[in-house]
Parts: structure tokens; C-alpha cells; sequence
């Protein structure tokens, strides 16, 4: 069957690999629709220092139920619409011991530490088969990113008082947004790029902050009577928005960091002590945050459309890639058409 392989820095290929059958406890999918995500253009770029190279990209996906293998119940049933949990969990470190699987220590995620989903068909355990419902394997493919953003802002804890910056409207950032909006915060939607912060307004965001041409601390500084947001999402992975969070989080407010800096980042760590911030990572999602993305996306309110950048075959993912690490800003999501 057919495959798509990141081969080595800023090198890829259609591969054939072998379709097997589903042993006890697994699901055979046939795959439809995958998503290229940030962690895959950071190893094509040869920057993913997490990646075991070569490597099947791939764990943002839209599949079909082909066939179910001994031992799996009768709820996944053949022909049913389903996405992923990509993550493996160990079962024995301290983060799973504490029911936090979604940051196991010796987690792996498809595309990542294992061969992705970029195929036509993949095996996979029950356990990691999300259905879902009535949406179409298209819309199926933007849950996993969506629900990273969803779990940030339950690891912020976000009520209905809050206001909540999120720096950086990709993918991610979008699920945020959507998520901080739903729990009823005042939402500030911060990015470089007009359009993806026109986007973030339709989606949930109430203001909107140009981090190249506005003041963001005076901007944010008048919405707030001086306080600063209750809330700051770190969805970028840059140390100036590191900093920028520490530098306008309101006293005692909490900062959540989801993205990877590349370098590392030097703060003033009195704003730590002094503003008695609450600093917190976010890791991957749970599988609470998938169901809440899907009960969003069935509402048929998401701009899907707008989020999808591009779709094109396994044969044309290599030209795509290339298209997108010359501008990187400019693109939310490209799927990859494996059926």
C-alpha cells in the first residue's frame, strides 16, 4: 500500500509499505484524510529533535473502520467515521500514575517517535478510536490540533470571568480561542498575520492584537482597567512570546505554554515571585478534549473550510511541504487525500 515517507532533512517519497491484518485488540483504518502539523514540518526541516528518522508523518486523521480484529467491542463497528488518539501511554510513570496519560514520560506519538498515519491503511489498538459521530473524515482530520488548544485552556482553568490572551491563531492557538470563548471568557486573539486574527474574531476572540504594529501591553492594558489578562495561552514557540507572557499576565495570573521554543529563553524570574504566577505546561490532549472539539465541530459553526489551507495527493505532499516551510505563517492546515 501506499505511504508517504519523510526519508531524511528536507527530503520525501511514496513509499510502499505492507497491509496487514488486525490482530486481537486492534482496528484496521482506512485512512481518508491526514493532517501535516507543525511537528511534521519541524522534522522535514530537519528541527524535530523528538523524531525517529526516517519516519511515516502523520497523526491528525480522518479514517473509516475496514475491519475490527478479535477482542474489540461491539461499539466500533466496519464503516464507522472515526479520528485518532495518537499518544501512547506507559501505564507506570508518575504521569500516568496521576491519570495525566497525555504527558506519559515515555509517551510516543504517530508521525513522531513511531510511523504515522500517513497511509492507506493503518492498525491501530481499540482503545485509541475516537468516533466521530456525523462529522466527515474531512473535518475529522482538524481534531487533534483543535483539541491541544482545547486541553490548554482546562489546563488554565478558564471560567466566565477571565480574559484570556492567546498569543498565536494557528492551528492550535484557533482551539484556544474556541475553547476559551465556549467556557464564556473574554478572549484577546494575538498573531502578526491580519487575516488568521479576522479569523480568530469569527471564531470566539473579542479583540484582536497585531503583535508587529500595536502595543501590545497598552492595548491590553486598556481592556483590562491596567490589570493584565487573567490568562495567557503560549501558542507560538518563540522565546519573544515566552517572554511577552510573563511580561503582561495580571498578578497572580496563569501563563500556559504549549509551545517549543527552539533556543532557550531568559526571563526576568522576579515577575515570577512578585506576580506569584502560576506557570503551567500543556502536552498533547485528553481524550475529554477530543470529545469537546467533535461536540463543537458537530454544532456546524466552524469555518472548516477556512482552516483547511490545501488538499492534495500523497504524490504532490513533497511540493506542499516545500510550499509551506518558505512561508510558514500563511498556512493553518494542508491534508493530505490518502483514499
Amino acid at each position: 500500500m501506499k505511504a508517504v515517507k519523510i526519508t531524511a532533512e528536507r527530503e520525501m517519497a511514496v513509499v510502499d509499505v505492507e497491509k496487514q491484518k488486525p490482530q486481537e485488540g486492534e482496528v484496521l483504518l482506512r485512512l481518508e484524510y491526514v493532517g501535516f502539523c507543525g511537528s511534521d514540518l519541524s522534522t522535514y526541516l530537519g528541527k524535530n529533535p523528538m523524531v525517529r528518522m526516517p519516519v511515516i508523518p502523520g497523526h491528525e486523521v480522518g479514517a473509516v473502520v475496514e475491519e475490527v480484529g478479535s477482542g474489540v467491542p461491539d461499539h466500533i463497528q466496519p464503516g464507522m467515521v472515526v479520528t485518532v488518539n495518537p499518544y501512547t501511554n506507559c501505564g507506570k510513570c508518575a504521569s500516568c500514575r496521576n491519570g495525566r496519560v497525555n504527558a506519559c514520560q515515555h509517551n510516543e506519538t504517530l508521525g513522531v517517535q513511531r510511523d504515522g498515519a500517513m497511509r492507506e491503511y493503518i492498525n491501530l489498538p481499540w482503545e485509541k478510536i475516537i468516533p466521530a459521530g456525523q462529522l466527515d473524515t474531512r473535518t475529522c482530520a482538524i481534531i487533534e490540533p483543535m483539541s491541544v488548544g482545547f486541553h490548554a485552556v482546562a489546563r488554565a482553568q478558564v471560567t466566565d470571568i477571565d480574559l484570556v490572551l492567546v498569543i498565536g491563531c494557528g492551528m492550535v492557538g484557533m482551539g484556544a480561542v474556541v475553547r476559551a470563548a465556549l467556557r464564556g471568557a473574554t478572549v484577546v486573539a494575538a498573531d502578526i498575520d491580519d487575516q488568521k486574527l479576522a479569523l480568530a474574531k469569527r471564531m470566539g476572540a473579542t479583540y484582536t492584537i497585531n503583535t508587529l504594529t500595536e502595543d501590545v501591553k497598552q492595548r491590553l492594558s486598556e481592556m483590562t482597567a491596567g490589570f493584565g489578562p487573567d490568562v495567557v495561552i503560549e501558542a507560538v514557540g518563540s522565546p519573544v512570546t515566552y517572554q511577552m507572557a510573563v511580561d503582561v499576565v495580571a498578578f497572580t495570573g496563569r501563563v500556559i505554554c504549549i509551545g517549543y521554543a527552539k533556543t532557550d529563553v531568559s526571563f526576568a524570574t522576579k515577575l515570577f515571585v512578585q506576580k506569584e504566577l502560576d506557570i503551567r505546561g500543556s502536552r498533547n490532549a485528553m481524550p475529554s478534549d477530543f470529545r469537546a472539539v467533535i461536540h463543537y465541530l458537530e454544532r456546524g459553526t466552524c469555518p472548516v473550510d477556512e482552516l483547511i489551507s490545501k488538499v492534495v495527493t500523497p504524490e504532490g505532499a513533497h511540493d506542499a511541504m516545500k510550499t509551506w516551510a518558505e512561508a510558514p505563517g500563511k498556512v493553518f492546515r494542508i491534508l493530505v487525500e490518502m483514499k
